[in-house]
C-alpha cells in the first residue's frame, strides 16, 4: 500500500515540479596563455563528443573537489585551483548502457590549470584539447554549458 501511495506522489510531483534530476559535478578547466584564455574539453567515452569533465559527487569530498577529481581522471589535470563556489549548471539527459536516459544537472566549477600529467586513469578513452572559449561553446551541445563557456 506504501509503494502504491509513493509511486502515485512521485507522479503528481513530476507534474508539477518537472522530471527529478540526478546531481554532478563538472570542471570547466581553463588556463591563461599570451593569446588569451583556453579551455580543456575532452571527449565522451561513448559517443566521442566534446564535453568538459564530469561526474557523481563523491563521498567525503566537496563538490568542487570530486569535479577537481573528475578533471584529474578524464583530462589529466595534475594541478589546478578550484573555486568552491560554482559558476554556474546546466541540465543535460544521461544515456545510460542499458538504453535508459536519466535527466542530469551538472553544477559547475572554475578550476584554473596548473599543469597536466600525459598519463593519467583514462587517457586511453579519451583525447583532450585546448579551445578558446567560445570555439570550446561551439563544440559542446547542452546550450546551458555553451553560455557559461561563452561568458568566461
Amino acid at each position: 500500500m506504501i509503494a502504491y501511495m509513493k509511486s502515485h506522489f512521485d507522479d503528481a510531483l513530476r507534474l508539477f515540479l518537472g522530471p527529478v534530476r540526478e546531481r554532478q559535478v563538472a570542471a570547466v578547466c581553463l588556463r591563461r596563455t599570451s593569446e588569451g584564455d583556453e579551455v580543456l574539453l575532452v571527449t565522451s567515452r561513448g559517443t566521442g563528443r566534446w564535453i568538459v569533465p564530469k561526474g557523481w559527487p563523491i563521498k567525503g569530498l566537496s563538490d568542487a573537489e570530486a569535479a577537481l577529481q573528475e578533471a584529474w581522471e578524464e583530462a589529466g589535470v595534475r594541478a589546478a585551483s578550484v573555486e568552491e563556489d560554482p559558476i554556474g549548471s546546466y541540465d543535460y539527459e544521461k544515456r545510460r548502457k542499458q538504453g535508459e536516459i536519466t535527466p542530469v544537472q551538472a553544477k559547475v566549477y572554475l578550476a584554473k590549470v596548473e599543469s597536466l600529467a600525459d598519463s593519467y586513469p583514462e587517457d586511453h578513452q579519451r583525447s583532450r584539447r585546448w579551445f578558446s572559449p567560445a570555439e570550446a561553446a561551439s563544440r559542446v551541445q547542452e546550450p546551458q554549458l555553451q553560455a557559461l563557456l561563452r561568458a568566461l
